[in-house]
């Protein structure tokens, strides 16, 4: 897939024909509880390069649906039902982790052979070392005890999964040769782009409901000097509206006091962000009200108002896609307003058509972004459609991403080890 020489193992590295490789994915979908049918087979769909590329190995797959206390937490049958109609080949499901007769059932595979093992999540480890940093107790729980011996590899391609310390994903990495799968390395490789080309100007638009986790990507990329212009939408932008010193109304404020305890702390921490990079912020200088269902598109002169602010306005959208023009690089996490809404998808579609038909390399994530595209039918436009909104979103930020590190970590401890490498 690259030339790039990388921390981490890929699946160009190694001849894997005949070897016995587990795998994690990351294929939790959206479900009907009431019939356990799934209702989006995206994520299944993800990986299936990947899969592909271990035709001739004996792949064992690992993955979760949910977490306990969720209607749609169950079993990992009807993914493998759904993942061997798209491959076009029988994928097994196997009721269990690590029992004896899946121990037994993988000794005894073949070349070709694919199984689906049990959700990881119906096991205590899982949840309860959830976040756990030592990795030896992630190293000595039994399901690495278990399955290490019976594996020659574990490749990790669940980068929705990849900010979360748990034993599946980070586990393995001292005991077998861990490698970056298809969808992992695109992540890194593609996401990474933002942080590594040079080529300007770089152009991030942030908006969607999770202020905090824009706030920190904000601050990560202005910090590091890896953008040159923050395009505020959504809720981001209202907050960044007060922390220019606008009264937005009752109507907005009543919207930010539902999703957030501490929206005042939001906007002192804009202000901060204003002070120290106010030239690189753009905030939307008109807005569409929600007047009785209705679009209205007012001025910030015509603010406070009783009523919701839904999406920016037209002003904002002509400048905000004027700046798109010359972009580079352009990274999109969370839509422009209640796109839901036909009345209030002006902006959010509106913008992502302009980043679509742009010729800057484009990066967009969230289940929310993703939905706009599937609806704009633009999917083919994006260079780069994340496959994990948490995740991209901690990657953007500079947090840390133990899936990651416990990649990196394995190729340092394996680089020189006794394996067949290509």
């Amino acid at each position: 897939m690259s030339d790039v020489e990388h921390k981490f193992f890929t699946l160009d590295d190694f001849n894997l024909r005949g070897r016995t490789v587990l795998v994690r994915v990351d294929i939790n979908s959206p479900i009907d509880p009431s019939t356990g049918r799934i209702l989006d087979d995206h994520r299944i769909r993800s990986h299936l390069e990947t899969i592909k590329d271990l035709e001739n190995a004996k792949v064992v797959i690992l993955a979760h649906q949910s977490r306990p206390g969720k209607n749609d937490y169950t079993t990992m049958d009807q993914h493998a039902i759904r993942m061997s109609q798209l491959l076009g080949k029988r994928v097994e499901y196997v009721d269990g982790l690590f029992d004896s007769h899946v121990r037994t059932r993988i000794g005894n595979m073949k070349s070709g052979d694919k199984i689906l093992l049990e959700n990881t999540r119906f096991y205590a480890e899982e949840i309860t070392l959830k976040g756990e940093s030592d990795w030896n107790k992630h190293k000595g729980t039994h399901m690495v005890s278990n399955l290490a011996p019976l594996v020659d590899f574990f490749v990790n391609d669940a980068f929705a999964a990849a900010h979360r310390a748990q034993p599946s994903l980070i586990g393995f990495a001292e005991v077998v040769p861990n490698i970056a799968g298809r969808v992992m390395q695109k992540e890194l490789e593609d996401i990474g782009r933002a942080f590594k080309e040079n080529n300007r100007p770089k152009i991030a638009i942030l908006g969607g409901t999770k202020i905090d986790d824009s706030m920190e990507v904000a601050e990560h990329m202005l910090s590091q000097e890896s953008m040159d212009t923050i395009l505020t939408t959504g809720l981001m932008g209202n907050i960044f509206l007060m922390a220019s010193g606008h009264d937005i109304g009752k109507g907005s404020v009543d919207v930010l006091k539902r999703e957030f305890t501490d929206y005042d702390a939001l906007v002192q921490r804009a202000k901060k962000i204003l002070e120290r990079w106010g030239d690189k912020i753009r905030i939307p200088r008109d807005i569409a009200l929600n007047v009785d269902e209705s679009r209205k598109d007012v001025g910030l002169e015509e603010l406070p108002s009783e009523y919701p602010i839904f999406d920016i306005g037209l002003e904002t959208l002509m400048d905000y896609t004027k700046e798109l023009i010359n972009a580079k690089l352009v990274i999109v996490n969370g839509p422009a307003g209640v796109f839901e809404n036909e009345d209030f998808s002006i902006g959010t579609t509106e913008l992502f058509r302009a980043v679509a038909h742009s010729d800057a390399f484009s990066i967009i994530g969230g289940g929310h972004s993703v939905a706009v595209l599937e609806k704009l039918d633009i999917e083919d436009e994006i260079n780069h459609i994340s496959t994990g909104g948490g995740s991209c979103i901690n990657f953007l930020a500079g947090k840390p991403m133990p899936g990651i590190e416990a990649l990196e970590r394995s190729k340092r401890i394996f680089k020189k080890g006794p394996f067949q490498s290509r």
